[in-house]
């Protein structure tokens, strides 16, 4: 399995737009100040692939009892199938946030940057305009989740 250097939690960033919703899992989430987060998406996302800088977008840092939410959001594209049929979730402006969840943030994108010409994988810089925690929950391990 090789070096397990840090834990990784499962994040679901998920948001509407144009009408549509959008939802993935990013295990590559951190703070980097005390109001601003960065995630690392893939490059073959959908939900990658459709943000925009200023847009508010819903970061749900999913609780120990989420598994089949971090399963269900992480499975698929969300410009093919309907991630969000069996989830409860709740929309404040253009962020989905997950019921349920440890944290949930909502926050607005801004830098969306290609770490690389070869790999299109995309780092977003997000501030915080709202956040909710739930401390009598745990985080979720993306090991737990993954393996």
């Amino acid at each position: 399995m090789g070096l397990h250097a840090f834990l990784a939690g499962a994040n679901a960033l998920c948001y509407v737009k144009n009408g549509h919703k959008y939802g993935m899992i990013c295990a590559w989430a951190m703070m980097i100040d005390y109001d601003v987060i960065a995630l690392l998406v893939g490059e073959q996302s959908a939900t990658g692939k459709n943000l925009e800088v200023g847009m508010l977008v819903g970061v749900s840092a999913l609780s120990k009892e989420q598994k089949a939410v971090a399963l269900t959001l992480g499975n698929g594209h969300s410009d093919e199938i309907d991630k969000f049929a069996n989830l409860s979730y709740e929309i404040d402006e253009s962020a989905i946030l997950i019921r349920g969840a440890r944290n949930n943030l909502v926050v607005r994108v801004e830098k969306l940057i290609k770490l690389n010409p070869e790999n299109q994988d995309i780092l977003v810089i997000a501030k915080f305009a709202k956040s909710k925690e739930d401390k009598s929950k745990e985080f979720i391990d993306a090991e737990e989740v993954f393996r």
